[in-house]
Formats: structure tokens, C-alpha cells, sequence
């Protein structure tokens, strides 16, 4: 009597294993998408930290002797930020260059700034946010 009651349960739950599979597949596919997400997201943080030093260095680089103007270091900049899968032309992109006392001396200082804003790959996770990165450089020759 006992595996009859038990054959009848089981012929009760067939739909069961869909349902279950249905909602464990929606929770991996989500998890799946942010996983992705969170990964792109440190990824262009990283380029625009880098982008911020590539242009420190090139202003540093240059020096007293054949000082960079502030839109050759904004062009080095733009051109780190394009070779990851940045938009270059994106609306809330600033990049800022700033010289201690508006002079390219020796023992000034050179900060370069640049802000990003990130727009997540699937529109489901709403992670937006600006992105920044500041790196400061001294002129010594």
C-alpha cells in the first residue's frame, strides 16, 4: 500500500521540476549579467585610472624644455581611453589638466583629471555613475 500511495505522489509532482529549473535558470542568468557588468565596470575604471597617468607622464615627459599644451595631454588621453571599448565622444567625459601656478617650470606640478560616465552593458542593473581618476605628476626637467 505504501509504494502505491508513494507511485501517486510522484506522478503528482511532474510539473514541479520545471518550475524549479525556470526560476534556478533566472537566477543564474541574472547573476550571469551582473557578473559580466561588474566586470566592464572595473575595466573601464581601470583605463581611465591609466588614461589619467598616461597623460600625467606625457606632460611630465615633456617638461620646461618642450612644454605639452593642455590639448596635446587631452589628446593622449582620448587616445588611451580608444583603444579599450570606450566612447571617446561621450557626453560627460571631462578631462582636466591643470599646471601648479599656470607654469611649466621645473619642480611644478601637473594633475591630470579625467571622469567617465559608465553606462552598464544590459539596461537591467541600474549602475550608473561617473567614473574618475586623478594623477598628479612633478616636473624635473
Amino acid at each position: 500500500m505504501n509504494l502505491r500511495r508513494l507511485r501517486r505522489c510522484i506522478k503528482n509532482e511532474s510539473g514541479q521540476s520545471l518550475v524549479e529549473f525556470s526560476l534556478s535558470a533566472l537566477m543564474l542568468t541574472m547573476l550571469l549579467l551582473g557578473m559580466v557588468d561588474i566586470s566592464r565596470l572595473l575595466l573601464v575604471y581601470t583605463t581611465v585610472a591609466n588614461a589619467a597617468r598616461a597623460g600625467t607622464r606625457y606632460a611630465v615627459v615633456h617638461g620646461a624644455d618642450d612644454p605639452a599644451t593642455v590639448s596635446q595631454v587631452q589628446t593622449v588621453v582620448k587616445n588611451f581611453l580608444a583603444a579599450a571599448p570606450l566612447n571617446t565622444a561621450a557626453t560627460g567625459l571631462t578631462i582636466g589638466v591643470t599646471y601648479a601656478g599656470n607654469s611649466n617650470a621645473v619642480g611644478s606640478t601637473v594633475t591630470v583629471t579625467v571622469v567617465y560616465p559608465y553606462d552598464p552593458l544590459t539596461k537591467y542593473f541600474p549602475l550608473h555613475a561617473n567614473l574618475g581618476s586623478t594623477s598628479q605628476g612633478v616636473i624635473v626637467f
